[in-house]
């Protein structure tokens, strides 16, 4: 049983190597934002399959960043110098992660295209312009959070 409980510490460094990334650091914002929309007030109704569907594109899309890291990590270790087939390995792996998002782009627009949840967002928003402040706040965050940790001091 403890080697079983050892592969979720191997999993969970792997999941912090992950966030390391910042593209991974990226698609975790979005999808935090788009569940905070969906979860915290009633404005889009969505059927529980429609929920799989979203959450299956979201996991899709970060499974293919976790995976295009490792490609990198490995197509490194293999190819320190500059190779064309390790560029053509990176290049691959990272339109797979592309093709992914692409793909939950399209399932969050077919899924959450309703005006009148817009309209009832934008309309809350211009009620209570200290919530727009704080959604503001949180953008800065998030955008220190994708671009401002993880980078490597020089």
């Amino acid at each position: 049983m403890l080697p079983f409980l050892r592969s979720f510490r191997f999993a969970g460094r792997g999941l912090l190597l992950c966030l390391r990334e910042r593209n991974f650091r990226f698609h975790i914002t979005l999808a935090a934002y788009m569940y905070g929309f969906l979860l915290l007030h009633d404005w889009f109704l969505l059927a529980r399959w429609e929920w799989a569907i979203l959450l299956f594109a979201t996991v899709l899309v970060l499974a293919a960043e976790a995976f295009n890291t490792a490609i990198e990590a490995v197509v490194d270790l293999a190819s320190p110098g500059r190779h064309p087939l390790a560029a053509r390995a990176k290049d691959i792996a990272a339109a797979a992660v592309l093709i992914c998002s692409l793909g939950a782009v399209a399932v969050g627009v077919v899924l959450l295209w309703q005006p009148a949840a817009f309209a009832a967002m934008f309309a809350y928003y211009e009620a209570r312009p200290g919530m727009l402040a704080v959604l503001a706040l949180s953008l800065v965050g998030a955008a220190w959070f994708i671009w401002g940790i993880g980078r490597k001091k020089k």
